[in-house]
Formats: C-alpha cells, sequence, structure tokens
C-alpha cells in the first residue's frame, strides 16, 4: 500500500481534548483543532529535512568518529572499551552465523574507525540474509484477529537493518543499496506502518498498546525511515507523521474507558516499572539521537517531560553491596537499572551532572562492567573528563514524589549505605502489579524489605496467580485479598494514590490511599509512613465491607527471626526491627499465641522466590485476633546501624479512648505521636474535636517532639510539630496552631 495518507490522516482524524475550567467552576472538554500539528507535518515534509553530511546519518557519524578517535588517543579508559569492542566486531567478521545474533553495533562501529572492508562485508551478508526472510513479522502474532504484521522482534530487526545499512552505504554498489533499501521498507517498514501508524489500515493505538510496544515499533521504524531517506520518496512523509506522534505519545494522558493511566508522570517517570521504563525511554531516545545526528533541520519534536526520564531512573536508584538498582516495582529486577535510558538521555543533549555520577556507577574496573560498554555508550557518553568532574553525590532532593504514577521515594541521605524507603499506590495493569500500598526498604547497603514479586516467565502460572498478585507485596490483606485479581489484566479503574510528601530532614511523611484499587473488599484502605529519626511507623487505617480477618504482610529479603515482641530482619550488613504495637503486639518474650489469645499472631506464610517459580519461600503475616470491619494497625521499623546498635530507640505504646499512639525515645529527645480515632471517618458534618493527654486538637494525625526531660504539657518547650489533616492545636486555651481548613504541616523549633 501507499503511505502518502499519512499526513492527511493526521488532519482528518485526529484531534485533542484538553480539559479546561468553566466559569461556574465545571470541567468540560473542548475539543481543538490540531491544525497547528499538520502544519508542522507539512512544513517538515515541504523542507525536505536539511541533512547534517552523508551517510552514515544514524549513528557513528562522520564528526562522531573525529571526536571519538581523539577521545581513543587521550583516554586511556575509552581505549580499553574501544579495544574490547573492536574484539567484539572482529569475532563476528569472522563468522558467518545467524544473523539475529550479530553485534551489529560493534560492526558498524569497526567499520566507521577503521574503514576495513571486513566489517562491511560481514554487515552485508548479515543484511543480504534478513532481506531473504519473507518479511520481518512474528508468525505467533498473525494468527491474531486482525494479524499482527509486526511485533517488538520486527522493531528490533528494523533497526538492526537500518543501522547497518546505513553504516555501509556508501561501500554497497548503488543496485545493492536499491534492493536492500526496498527490503526494508517492504519486509518492515511497511508493516510497521500500516499496523500502527496509517489511519487506512491501523489496528493499534496509544490507548490499547502505547506503552512500550508503541515505543518499540515506531520509534525504530522512525530510525528505519530515516535509514532510506535518498531512496524512498515517501520517507519524509513517514517521518513528519512520527515525529508529530512522538509528541502524542509523551504526553498521552490516558483513557477512563481504556481504563489505562498516563504513561508519564509529570515528574518523568513510567508507570509500568523501571524495566519497563528503561525499554521504552531508550527506544524513544535511541530514535532522538539519530534524528539530531541525521538532520540540520526541523528540530525532533520536543515535551518538557524528555529533560526529567535520566531523573527519574537517579531518584529510584540505590548501591546494594556497592552495584547498582533500582527500587523494585512490577515486572523487572532490581538490576534493570535504567542505564541505557540515562546514557540516552546524556547523548541527546541533557549534560545533567547527576547523570554523569550515576553512569559512572558503572565504570568502575573492580566489577567487570566498564569493558562491556555498548557501542553507543562508548561513542555518545560522558568522556573521561566528565566523569572526572562528576560529583561524589547528585544534586538530588533526598525525597521525590512522583504525584501522577503513585510512587514515592524517602531516602536519609544520597551517602552510600544511606536508607532508602519505596511506596508505590498507583496504577495496576499487565507489568504493574496489584501492589497499592506497597513499600520496601533499603538500609545500611541491604535490600531487607522486598517486593517478592519481580516476576518469573510469563508463561508461568505462578506468574499471575502470585507474583502480580496482592499477596506477593507488601500490603494489609483482608480474608487473605487486597486487589481484585482480575485487575492485572484489566486495570484498576479506580487506581491509588501517593500524596503529601514532607521531608524535614529528620522527619519524612507520605500518604499513600490504596482504597480505590481494594474497594471489592475495603471501605478504607489509607497508609501513612512517618519516618522519625531511626524510627519509621506504618499506620494502616482500614476498614471493609463485613467483619473479617485483616492481615499486615510482610515480605523479606534477609534472616527473618522473632526477638521478643519484634521481628528481626538482617541482612549481611544491617538490620532492622519491625514491631507491630497495634491493634496488639505480640505476646512478650516471644511467648505463645495460645498464652495470649488475645496479642497479634505471627504466622509464617508459604510464597515463592522472586525470579523462581520452583523455589518456596516463606514472608509473614501480623495477624490481630478478631474479626472486624475496622481495625487501626501501627506497626514500627526500627534501623539498626553502627550508631545506634548499643543504644536503641525506646518505643511505647501510648492509648486512651480515643487515641492509639507511640512514644519514641532516641537522641535525647521524645516523641509523642498521635492517632486522633474520631478523625477516621466514623463522624461527619461535625469536626474530630478530641482531647488527647490535654492537647485539643482535630488533627487526624499529630506528633510532639520534647527534648528529654521538659516539661511535655507546655507547647513551648516542644522543639517540632507535625500535624497531618488538622486545622488546629491548643492547651490551656493557648493557640498553638491554626488553620481554618486542614493542612499537612511539619515545624521545628
Amino acid at each position: 500500500m501507499s503511505h502518502t495518507e499519512l499526513p492527511g490522516a493526521i488532519e482528518g482524524a485526529r484531534s485533542r481534548r484538553i480539559g479546561v475550567k468553566a466559569a461556574a467552576g465545571v470541567s468540560c472538554l473542548v475539543v481543538l483543532s490540531l491544525s497547528c500539528f499538520v502544519l508542522r507535518a507539512q512544513a517538515i515534509a515541504q523542507d525536505s529535512f536539511r541533512l547534517r553530511h552523508g551517510h552514515p546519518y544514524l549513528l557513528f557519524t562522520k564528526p562522531d568518529i573525529a571526536r571519538f578517535k581523539e577521545r581513543v588517543a587521550t583516554e586511556p579508559a575509552t581505549e580499553k572499551l574501544w579495544k574490547s569492542a573492536l574484539a567484539t566486531a572482529d569475532q563476528a567478521a569472522g563468522s558467518s552465523g545467524a544473523s539475529a545474533r550479530a553485534p551489529m553495533e560493534e560492526l558498524c562501529l569497526a567499520y566507521q574507525i577503521t574503514g576495513d572492508a571486513k566489517y562491511a562485508r560481514r554487515i552485508q551478508q548479515i543484511l543480504e540474509q534478513m532481506a531473504q526472510r519473507p518479511d520481518f513479522s512474528d508468525p505467533a502474532m498473525l494468527e491474531r484477529d486482525p494479524p499482527w504484521h509486526s511485533a517488538l522482534g520486527t522493531g528490533s530487526t528494523v533497526y538492526m537493518f537500518a543501522i547497518g545499512f546505513d553504516s555501509i552505504h556508501d561501500f554497497l554498489p548503488p543496485e545493492r543499496r536499491k534492493t536492500l533499501a526496498a527490503a526494508l521498507t517492504e519486509k518492515g517498514l511497511n508493516l510497521i506502518l500500516e499496523d500502527w501508524m496509517s489511519g487506512s489500515t491501523r489496528i493499534h493505538s496509544l490507548d490499547t498498546m502505547g506503552h512500550n510496544w508503541w515505543s518499540a515499533l515506531v520509534f525504530n521504524a522512525g530510525i528505519g525511515s530515516i535509514a532510506v531517506i535518498d531512496e524512498e520518496p515517501e520517507a519524509r512523509m513517514w517521518l513528519a507523521k512520527i515525529d508529530e506522534a512522538s509528541a502524542e505519545w509523551l504526553t498521552y494522558s490516558g483513557s477512563n474507558l481504556e481504563t489505562k493511566p498516563a504513561s508519564f508522570d509529570r515528574e518523568g517517570g513510567f508507570y509500568e516499572s523501571v524495566n519497563y521504563a528503561d525499554f521504552a525511554t531508550n527506544q524513544y531516545l535511541r530514535y532522538r539521537l539519530t534524528w539530531s545526528n541525521a538532520f540540520q533541520s526541523p528540530e525532533p519534536a520536543t515535551e518538557p517531560v524528555i529533560g526529567k526520564i535520566g531523573d527519574f531512573f537517579c531518584e529510584v536508584s540505590y548501591d546494594l553491596h556497592g552495584s547498582p538498582v533500582s527500587t523494585l516495582f512490577g515486572d523487572g529486577s532490581l538490576h534493570a537499572t535504567g542505564r541505557e535510558a540515562v546514557m540516552l538521555a546524556w547523548a541527546n543533549g541533557f549534560h545533567k551532572p547527576s547523570y554523569v555520577w550515576f553512569l559512572k556507577r558503572f565504570r568502575d574496573p573492580s566489577d567487570g562492567e566498564g569493558e562491556h560498554l555498548s557501542p553507543i555508550e562508548l561513542v555518545y557518553g560522558p568522556t573521561d573528563k566528565n566523569f572526572a568532574a562528576a560529583p561524589s553525590l547528585p544534586d538530588l532532593p533526598p525525597s521525590k514524589l512522583f504525584p501522577d504514577m503513585g510512587w514515592a521515594m524517602l531516602r536519609s541521605s544520597w551517602d552510600k549505605d544511606a536508607t532508602l524507603l519505596g511506596v508505590k499506590s498507583g496504577f495496576t495493569w499487565n507489568h504493574s502489579h496489584a501492589d497499592a500500598g506497597s513499600f520496601v526498604l533499603f538500609h545500611g547497603g541491604d535490600y531487607l524489605l522486598v517486593d517478592s514479586g519481580g516476576t518469573t516467565s510469563y508463561a508461568a502460572p505462578q506468574y499471575d496467580d502470585y507474583y502480580r498478585q496482592s499477596k506477593a507485596h507488601n500490603v494489609v490483606l483482608f480474608n487473605g485479598q487486597a486487589q481484585n485479581p482480575e485487575d492485572t489484566y484489566f486495570g484498576s479503574q479506580l487506581p491509588g494514590t501517593v500524596s503529601h510528601l514532607m521531608d524535614a530532614g529528620d522527619l519524612k511523611y507520605v500518604f499513600a490511599d490504596a482504597t480505590g484499587p481494594t474497594s471489592w473488599r475495603f471501605v478504607r484502605n489509607f497508609r501513612h509512613f512517618l519516618w522519625i529519626g531511626d524510627v519509621i511507623l506504618i499506620i494502616d487505617d482500614v476498614k471493609s465491607f463485613e467483619p473479617g480477618q485483616f492481615e499486615w504482610t510482610l515480605h523479606v529479603g534477609g534472616k527473618a527471626k522473632r526477638e521478643d515482641l519484634d521481628l528481626k530482619v538482617a541482612g549481611d550488613s544491617a538490620s532492622v526491627l519491625v514491631r507491630p504495637l497495634f491493634p496488639e503486639t505480640l505476646p512478650g518474650n516471644a511467648g505463645l499465641s495460645t498464652d495470649y489469645p488475645e496479642k497479634m499472631r505471627l504466622v509464617e506464610r508459604a510464597g515463592l522466590k522472586d525470579h523462581d517459580s520452583t523455589t518456596p519461600d516463606t514472608y509473614y503475616s501480623f495477624v490481630p485476633s478478631e474479626l472486624t470491619r475496622r481495625t487501626k494497625f501501627m506497626v514500627a521499623v526500627t534501623l539498626v546501624n553502627d550508631k545506634n546498635r548499643t543504644n536503641l530507640p525506646k518505643i511505647e505504646r501510648i492509648q486512651s479512648l480515643n487515641m492509639d499512639g507511640v512514644r519514641i525515645h532516641q537522641n535525647g529527645a521524645v516523641t509523642d505521636v498521635y492517632l486522633n480515632l474520631l478523625a477516621d471517618g466514623r463522624i461527619r458534618h461535625r469536626n474530630a474535636n478530641a482531647t488527647i493527654e490535654g492537647w485539643e486538637t482535630d488533627a487526624y494525625l499529630m506528633a510532639l517532639t520534647f527534648p528529654e526531660g521538659a516539661d511535655t504539657t507546655n507547647f513551648d518547650a516542644a522543639s517540632r510539630l507535625f500535624i497531618a489533616d488538622g486545622s488546629y492545636l491548643r492547651r490551656d486555651r493557648k493557640v498553638c496552631f491554626d488553620s481554618l481548613s486542614k493542612v499537612f504541616h511539619d515545624s521545628n523549633d
């Protein structure tokens, strides 16, 4: 088919819906013409793309190679890495094996640097083998109705073919150029454009497959279109459409009818896990790099979120025993770090010091990783000079909220072996698990409180029966359930949220609302994280439709052992003490539940080992003795470190008629934390006025800190006041805090 209708399809079929606020305060939808986008696409096509230079257009261009040769001559580390890449290319050049395994980037780089025809001949041989295929489709996808003529393998094959063809373009005889360009177009590009872009044949939309598949197919088609721009007269039209569509992909805002969230958080995160964020964004950033390499004008379409993509991967990273890992939520692994995406963000001109800090951790000669950098990272990544100037710590806030996707990262600092608390309560679908309200904890260089639902083979029954379900995560269950098991396929129509992040150094707070995703079982499912010094309080306010069994689940990465009132979780170099406080504690002195039936029970549950569905693993539940519709969990996680190992915080459970609370003694201070039971939704049309140990307040949650020995009835002696959802605090008619609406507030001294 012809694709000349593509720009016209933009004008005839597309519009952008923008929510605006009417004068009466009612939200409405206004349909705006996309004439500006149509004009951009037409202008691009008419401009015919002003090329910077001759082939290669895509990667390892002549200016790139000139700069890289200078680096090889002056940077010993770069010279060593180049020799490793050359050895890989030499091995491939002497082979005639299956083209799918050929290291095409290494071959292309070796040919551009050395000019040795043996590399060009091997690249041509691979292209000729590819061209013999009927097409680049996936036979399994052709069985679908309607047939999918292109899949992820189509995109990667198009990319591999495109960079190889572009690299040896001048080496090929003119007739072979035409033949190979036609093969790339007919057997690869046409399949993608027909399935994903053309208005007359398209079967996909951003609302169905607009996550990582769309990126992998469409942007590789963009790279392929640049490769054949001299041979294919319609390539400019395709590029005009793809460029304009890239902006729509970056700003896709979700669909209620399709139960799809916005792909990108406003802060640069991508909701489908770090693993798939890396995959999806590096496909786009690689395409954007090739566009900038090839064309003087026009510039690629740009959206503000691009400049924050690399920040996301920095914010969710951690050094685990000296090895960079990421916060694991959803499908993937700890070692899916976003390295390629950060490197490509740098290659695209986003030269942030934090990106060099991030990438430098992968060039440590002691782990051998530096010897295996990709050719793109070698040529376009930071130089030795950049790495030498890298900051020891990133210029990033220690805590970060991703409000649209429902993630939060809270850190004690960016220092090595610091503590990182990751919280998630967002959207569930596909690679994003049924884990609303879950959390993970890194501490002292160890991964101690973990997400056991990383992944296994997607074809394994345990993948959806266990790994993606709520029980594989650190959440509150009701009668063994939290989210509807169907959410992993159909999506959670009512996503959770994470909000009200506060970081005041030694006090941090964030609120996770998991009510929406769990609303088939929960009327109320609120989780508060209040981090004070070396103690993290996790406070759950839950309510169900009928009486039943609540339980507080915990998955551990270290050795777990009951010690008196605590469950101790110890890693290689650090540990935490997990102590339930409400609705009850564990029996003291490791007492038996049969002797204390009113106390909390510690139950061992049968789970599966992360990434290993054949190996059983134990997780834990704190189980109250009573069946009820409403309860409050308050669990203290004490961070054990070298400084406090012999002087741990002292934690006391305090309670009154309308209050559950905890008193924490640490570092010469005492902090009283009060949970106002009247503010948990049981009172409507009246304020939750309570008098708690002499303090009059309507705050849902409050914490007061005093120096040890100070008069705790005198507000002037307090060193800190924290309030969550409160409008006033007073004592003996003295106003300590006043706001006409309920606010979240922290002040010290």
